[in-house]
């Protein structure tokens, strides 16, 4: 075992593995993506790409693709490694599934449907009607009216009968389907030439990543991370992990990173967006240990950006556009210095940049 890890190296082990170090990363080798990129609000995934280095001329061309994988979420990844994403995010059994889909999973049991049937059921109404780009509403409408009473719920906000949402979204990766960019609602549209692989390599491998991207873990924290069971998790924990401590608790960590966590801890100043894949961390005491700034970083509603200060989050930051400009509110948890003010900053500077706008002003707090 290796000595106690503390909560600082956790952070700046996560913060390296992650690449919120660099300045300069190669799209290929952006290690988020391997994992996948929330793409949700308009910081989201091209943000965080943004934050680890990786230059984003419009959306990379059609080297990136926007599919709904974990949790149900948009996520980038790069087109190439599609096939074998796709196989990374299948549910690991079927219990696994009935568990991704939620609520949906009960009229399916009461039917005798499995859940992995129905996954596949719903998949194959939607290949037939998304032929072209399509609204989701769209997609919807057409496929709810393929499908037996099941698959359906009342809607009472619209008023409509219609598919349950998880299992549309985690089908649609099954029928080949990828998100447009930037589209709100959402446009499917099939992907080209798209075929599952039969295996996923290592580096899409869930369990993996996570340990990689987000260790050290314990096998609920991955599960929680995936809507997963933790008994599918730990039947797929992988063979080269060693485990550490962590502020008492026993976890783990792939072998080959476990020097890496003794490593010097990381100085960088970044504005994560509100989904980046440092604040998805399933242990979020270790991220943030008071529980009402917890609190406030992760709201039911309405989620704030997070300000990483040398592998720790120092506080908040919310964006206030006015016309065509951006203002940024920032409030920071402690008084800073002068450094750290200038760094944040420069980062308020880069996101509207970013956003391709005018920097109306900061108004920092802290």
């Amino acid at each position: 075992m290796v000595a106690p890890i503390t909560r600082p190296q956790v952070l700046s082990f996560r913060a390296r593995a992650q690449q919120l170090d660099r300045n300069a990363v190669e799209l290929a080798q952006a290690a988020v993506l391997d994992i996948g990129a929330q793409d949700s609000g308009p910081d989201g995934a091209r943000w965080a790409l943004s934050n680890r280095g990786v230059d984003l001329p419009e959306m990379c061309g059609r080297a990136l693709v926007r599919v709904w994988t974990i949790r149900g979420a948009p996520h980038l990844y790069l087109r190439e490694s599609l096939p074998s994403v796709a196989a990374a995010v299948e549910p690991f059994s079927d219990a696994d599934a009935g568990k991704r889909i939620h609520d949906a999973a009960k009229p399916l049991k009461s039917a005798g449907i499995s859940n992995l049937a129905a996954l596949n059921a719903v998949a194959h109404a939607m290949r037939s009607v998304v032929t072209r780009p399509t609204t989701k509403g769209e997609v919807c409408t057409h496929v709810s009216a393929l499908m037996d009473p099941p698959y359906l719920r009342f809607c009472r906000a619209r008023n409509a009968t219609h598919l349950f949402e998880m299992p549309f979204r985690l089908a649609a990766l099954r029928a080949g389907l990828e998100l447009d960019a930037d589209t709100s609602p959402p446009v499917l549209r099939p992907v080209p030439d798209f075929e599952r692989a039969a295996e996923t390599s290592p580096s899409h491998d869930v369990v993996r990543a996570y340990l990689r991207l987000l260790g050290p873990a314990t096998a609920k924290h991955v599960a929680d991370y995936l809507d997963a069971p933790v008994k599918d998790v730990k039947a797929r924990w992988p063979t080269d992990t060693v485990q550490v401590s962590v502020e008492g608790e026993q976890r783990w960590v792939l072998a080959a990173d476990a020097d890496k966590l003794t490593a010097d801890i990381v100085t960088t100043t970044r504005l994560l967006g509100p989904f980046d894949l440092f604040l998805q961390a399933r242990d979020r005491p270790v991220l943030v240990d008071d529980p009402a700034r917890a609190k406030a970083l992760w709201p039911v509603l309405g989620r704030p950006g997070a300000v990483l200060v040398d592998g720790e989050i120092a506080g908040l930051w919310r964006p206030r556009m006015s016309g065509k400009r951006l203002g940024v509110r920032i409030a920071l948890w402690a008084k800073s210095s002068a450094s750290v003010r200038a760094a944040v900053a420069v980062q308020a500077e880069r996101l509207a940049a970013y956003r391709k706008v005018p920097l109306s002003g900061i108004d920092l707090d802290g």
